[in-house]
């Protein structure tokens, strides 16, 4: 097995398993209903607290912030618009267009409205994300840190977000399959995947990346040591057996290197052409005062924020971080590396609401890689303590959070 990880640490891989989808649904269904249960907590806890304040949980899941954009692209199409007093422009363009497409044509075939279309495609697309979630952590780690993987997904403070009409469920269930097959050497699909995710938020260009450093590596190293591609199940390389120049032995995996940019340049170039000019894209994230300036703002905030709310900020920037290193020096496959890593850096160093940060880096699944190893391998007692307490947290966490200032 080649996942094509800078180090081989004695838990880098468990064991062996073919991937047949009804055996890898059969092996991940205690992770899915793990992972339900903990999100079914977080709702009944939210819809307790909203009932409470006379709110409705069911707007806040579906008619609020990003959501009526979505239901709005999803109803009309693009073209809408609003300007605010100091003359900034919200564009209805800054929304990538897969969850609206998926709202319109799910009403169009059912008797639900667009937002409750997003509603229906973000909770089967969270149990998606789930099933590769277990599936990754199996993989690397054994049946019981697959497992603690989708828990711990499930119960981020941030995690009633994947049940919301938002886009984050789609992005992650695709984004995590698209790594996955990628770990598999199952380049085609991997390319198909990475280009629907590039069709669904900005951050796609992170599962692009994924595919093409994976892939440069592994042709670098197939040229420099002269070594054939490796077709046994679960292999890296997934290129056709027999001898032959190094691009025909890895001709699916080109095709899947050509197949991942497309949806994400697409949309970027559509968006263009509308709008008159190559980068009209930034300009529409830069009326929202979204963009990326390397984490000045960022760092701006943080000063503002003063002591000591500005030290806990940069504590918990300091804690994912630290995640991410230890996933490294674990020996964390260079597909996740690469994907864990270009979400981080494109989450931190973005300007814009910096309130909405927890939410872009919800879909950063392998920073949570050594937790689950290490909670696989406690007493399952303690394990499922840990996990119920933390569940409990993040359920009463959610519902303060959207009965307050919530996800803009």
């Amino acid at each position: 097995m080649n996942d094509l990880a800078p180090f081989r640490g004695p838990e880098r891989n468990g064991p062996v398993r073919t991937d047949r989808p009804r055996s890898a649904l059969r092996r991940a269904a205690p992770a899915l209903l793990v992972y339900a249960a903990i999100r079914a907590l977080g709702l009944v806890v939210l819809a307790a607290w909203s009932a409470a304040r006379g709110k409705s949980w069911h707007t806040l899941l579906t008619a609020r912030w990003d959501s009526l954009w979505y239901t709005r692209v999803a109803e009309q199409g693009y073209g809408y618009s609003v300007q605010l007093a100091n003359g900034d422009v919200h564009s209805n363009l800054a929304f990538f267009p897969l969850l609206p497409w998926l709202e319109r044509g799910l009403s169009a075939v059912t008797s639900l409205s667009a937002a409750d279309a997003g509603l229906a495609v973000s909770w089967f697309a969270s149990l998606a994300a789930a099933w590769a979630l277990y599936l990754t952590g199996e993989r690397l780690h054994g049946p019981r840190a697959g497992v603690a993987l989708a828990a711990l997904w499930a119960a981020l403070p941030v995690g009633i977000v994947q049940s919301m009409a938002y886009s984050e469920s789609l992005f992650t269930a695709l984004a995590a399959w698209g790594v996955y097959c990628v770990l598999t050497g199952r380049w085609v699909t991997a390319g198909v995947l990475a280009s629907l995710a590039g069709l669904t938020r900005p951050v796609g260009a992170a599962v692009v990346a994924a595919v093409w450093i994976t892939a440069a590596v592994t042709l670098w190293r197939d040229r420099t040591t002269g070594a054939g591609p490796d077709d046994a199940p679960g292999g890296g390389a997934g290129a056709e057996p027999g001898a032959g120049p190094l691009l025909r032995r890895h001709r699916r995996m080109l095709l899947g290197v050509l197949l991942a940019p497309l949806g994400w340049c697409g949309y970027f170039l559509w968006v263009g052409v509308r709008e008159g000019g190559l980068t009209a894209y930034l300009d529409v994230q830069g009326g929202w005062g979204n963009g990326f300036d390397g984490g000045v703002a960022f760092a701006s905030f943080l000063w503002d924020l003063g002591f000591p709310a500005g030290l806990g900020l940069l504590a918990g920037v300091a804690l994912v971080v630290w995640l991410y290193v230890l996933g490294a020096r674990r020996g964390q496959p260079l597909p996740l590396l690469v994907y864990g890593g270009a979400v981080l850096l494109l989450a931190l160093t973005a300007k814009g609401y910096f309130g909405s940060k927890p939410r872009l880096m919800l879909p950063a699944y392998p920073l949570l890689l050594p937790l689950a190893a290490g909670l696989a391998r406690w007493r399952p007692a303690a394990a499922w303590t840990v996990t119920a307490l933390v569940s409990a947290g993040s359920a009463v966490y959610g519902a303060f959070w959207l009965n307050g200032s919530g996800p803009p």
